[in-house]
């Protein structure tokens, strides 16, 4: 019996142990991965990458987006970069504070080596905004931006400012006319400051018309901004992903609960010969 329970014992030890070793693992995995990008492309290479890993509780993850937290990480990896070095920021997000994304966006407009944004699947709102500031935005051929339309809790800004269009004010009850005077505040704020990060690459006019476009409630808020749209608008988008930035994403897995929804045979397949290769 005794030795009964202390195999139960070192079993409740190694099974509370495994996940943060396993962690550990995984972080010196993406370490390594990240030193491999950066020795390739000689530059600093930074990941703002967002999943719901290690973020639950009772099973249930809680979204994860940009943060002061974020923005101060990311501005000391800045700081200790030379300016000479380049930056490489890998941007995986559905955006999340306007004030986190500006401070990103506008430390790296003013890293005076070149700058190059990855999205290796989708940079909305906030993230958009910090792509804006690379000399370079890399994106999946499939790969997506959003709009940088200010939300108001649950609400868009300009939807808000739409009621003062409809509705008499006398209609209109107190909390909506404030909120409407906030919401004519921010969009003017970012407005502003998406103008200030086009101006690395466009002339008064066209920053300010682009600017208008992405800011001022153009689409809804999740309208997905595809290469080719990204690329009629202007922006200097490349599809050259390096292999490299694919590798690493995997090393961020999303938690899931029960069985995967999406299942394949992780081989490349080639055209000719369809399905795993023998070995």
């Amino acid at each position: 019996m005794e030795i009964f329970f202390q195999l139960f014992w070192l079993f409740f030890i190694l099974s509370t142990l495994s996940p943060y070793f396993n962690q550990q693992m995984l972080l010196a995995a993406r370490a390594r991965r990240i030193t491999d990008l950066e020795r390739k492309r000689k530059s600093r290479v930074i990941t703002l990458i967002h999943r719901q890993e290690g973020f639950s509780f009772l099973g249930i993850p809680f979204a994860r987006y940009i943060d002061i937290d974020d923005s101060e990480q990311v501005l000391r990896a800045i700081r200790m970069t030379d300016q000479s070095v380049p930056i490489d920021l890998i941007l995986h997000t559905p955006g999340g504070l306007v004030l986190a994304a500006e401070q990103i966006a506008e430390a790296l407009l003013k890293h005076p080596a070149r700058v190059t944004v990855f999205v290796p699947h989708y940079a909305m709102s906030g993230g958009t905004l910090i792509a804006l500031a690379a000399d370079e935005i890399v994106m999946d051929p499939n790969a997506v931006l959003g709009p940088v339309d200010p939300q108001l809790g649950q609400y868009p800004a300009a939807s808000i400012l739409r009621v003062l269009e409809q509705k008499p004010i006398a209609e209109i009850d107190d909390q909506t006319l404030i909120m409407a005077d906030v919401a004519r505040k921010a969009l003017i704020q970012v407005k502003r400051t998406v103008a200030g990060l086009l101006r690395k690459h466009f002339d008064e006019q066209k920053s300010e018309e682009l600017a208008q476009l992405l800011s001022q409630g153009t689409w809804t808020h999740d309208y997905p901004i595809s290469v080719e749209e990204a690329r009629n608008m202007g922006l200097r988008v490349s599809t050259e992903m390096p292999t490299e930035v694919y590798e690493l994403m995997g090393m961020y897995p999303q938690p899931r609960g029960g069985k995967p929804s999406v299942q394949y045979v992780p081989l490349p397949y080639g055209r000719e010969e369809p399905g795993p290769r023998p070995r």
